[in-house]
């Protein structure tokens, strides 16, 4: 009869240890929350350090290239076929650099302010400032991002930095383009690292909470941010020796084995 109790003792314990957490899905609060306010639409903004691609096009393509930094050509690839070599030459768009001051050196135009402004309005003030000089009646300002990034790092499935290829990048976005988290991922404290002027700031998330990810100043990404998301407790306690600690499922079998091993040597 005591040999009968402590197996269900010791089977009680082993559920214990392996009962799945209540803390793994997204999204907790949904039901109590059908309309949540989004945070601000923080599109990326240029910070000093970025680069530009700015092309002006125009019906005129002579005229228009005076406005364009030169294409630089380079070669990708090589091969040899008998005494010749044949190599495939690229072209890629030169790029302006954002100064320590937040400008860039536009031809003819001079130092332009650009820190702090999205690619919309950089467009449109390149294009106004060329009509209302007369310098371009016609003129098509493109803008792009050519060197934005952020990274995932800790327990997701594809840690790694990622480009930005968008002006809004969600969080969400992020951990999705990382392979989602792990089953050791804590879900309850993503962290967010932010370089806010000459500060890093972190900001903490909890993916359970829908209230908690829209509410974030962190939702929408920004260039080189850091998303971290740190393993759970289950993690941490696989990290020890053996992972054999008094809240691990391999430490309740030992003592499980033991006890059963005792129970049988006394019956006898």
């Amino acid at each position: 009869m005591k040999l009968k109790n402590l197996f269900y003792l010791t089977a009680l314990l082993l559920l214990a240890s392996c009962a799945a957490p209540k803390d793994i899905a997204y999204f907790q609060d949904q039901n109590r929350f059908r309309d949540i306010d989004v945070s601000v639409a923080n599109e990326i903004r240029v910070k000093k350090g970025d680069k530009l691609s700015i092309v002006v096009n125009s019906k005129d393509p002579i005229l228009a290239a005076m406005f364009n930094l030169p294409v630089a050509g380079y070669r990708v690839a090589a091969t040899t076929q008998g005494s010749a070599t044949i190599g495939n030459t690229s072209q890629q768009i030169s790029c302006y650099s954002v100064d320590r001051f937040g400008e860039i050196d536009f031809p003819s135009l001079g130092k332009i302010k650009v820190e702090g402004c999205n690619r919309e309005t950089i467009a449109e003030y390149i294009k106004n400032t060329l009509i209302s000089e007369e310098l371009l009646m016609d003129p098509v300002v493109t803008v792009e991002f050519a060197n934005l990034y952020f990274s995932v790092l800790g327990e997701v499935n594809r840690p790694g930095r990622f480009n930005i290829e968008h002006d809004r990048v969600t969080l969400l976005d992020a951990i999705s383009m990382a392979g989602d988290l792990t089953i050791n991922g804590c879900r309850q404290n993503v962290t967010v690292w932010r370089e806010e002027g000459n500060h890093q700031k972190v900001y903490n998330v909890d993916l359970t909470s829908a209230r908690d990810i829209y509410s974030s100043p962190v939702f929408y990404l920004q260039q080189k941010d850091i998303v971290y998301v740190e393993p759970n407790e289950n993690r941490k306690r696989q990290a020890t020796i053996n992972g054999n600690t008094v809240r691990s499922t391999s430490f309740w079998m030992s003592i499980a084995s033991l006890a059963m091993t005792v129970a049988v040597f006394f019956k006898k």
